[in-house]
């Protein structure tokens, strides 16, 4: 399903701040939100599309995590990196509560709480990457260390790489 172009919250905040950045819509698949196929739908090589992922840490709460669409959270080393004992993921069932967004369309801009966030540092090696715009089938093409500043994000190494999706 395509979606139209229509500006997200994420977008109008980043209009706000004077960021700039191009909307991309593709064809999205309920049956399939992987990184890869938005990757492959966007004609891009799967390093540049980070997905954000939200964990709750055991002494800090909530934390974002943006990393590469090829790579897993390493928890210990979230957790280290943000101050927790542990990490782990919370239940897709608290993501829209927790958030303001669905599986798929969820974006680091924009959430309806500030909460930690953490980038993979293999973003800032990109002069553009790609997260969601926050709506399924749409993605916002930006300049990592302005959108990392722009969220107040810390950049650490906290994916691994060569495991399945």
């Amino acid at each position: 399903m395509a979606k139209k172009t229509e500006k997200t919250n994420a977008a109008r905040l980043l209009d706000k701040a004077g960021i700039e950045y191009n909307l991309i819509p593709y064809d999205f698949d309920e049956n399939d939100l992987a990184a890869q196929h938005v990757a492959e739908s966007l004609g891009q090589p799967i390093e540049r599309v980070f997905k954000t992922l939200v964990l709750h840490g055991d002494r800090s709460g909530y934390i974002v995590c943006v990393i590469p669409g090829n790579g897993e959270v390493d928890l210990k080393a979230l957790a280290k990196i943000s101050g927790n004992k542990k990490v782990e993921m919370i239940p897709m069932k608290d993501l829209l509560g927790v958030t303001g967004y669905i599986r798929g369309g969820c974006s680091p801009i924009g959430m309806k709480k500030k909460f930690p966030t953490y980038f993979h540092s293999t973003a800032s090696s990109f002069s553009t990457i790609y997260i969601s715009a926050g709506v399924r089938g749409l993605q916002i093409e930006i300049n990592p260390q302005e959108l990392m500043d722009f969220v107040g994000a810390s950049a650490g190494d906290v994916a691994s790489f060569g495991m399945s999706e």
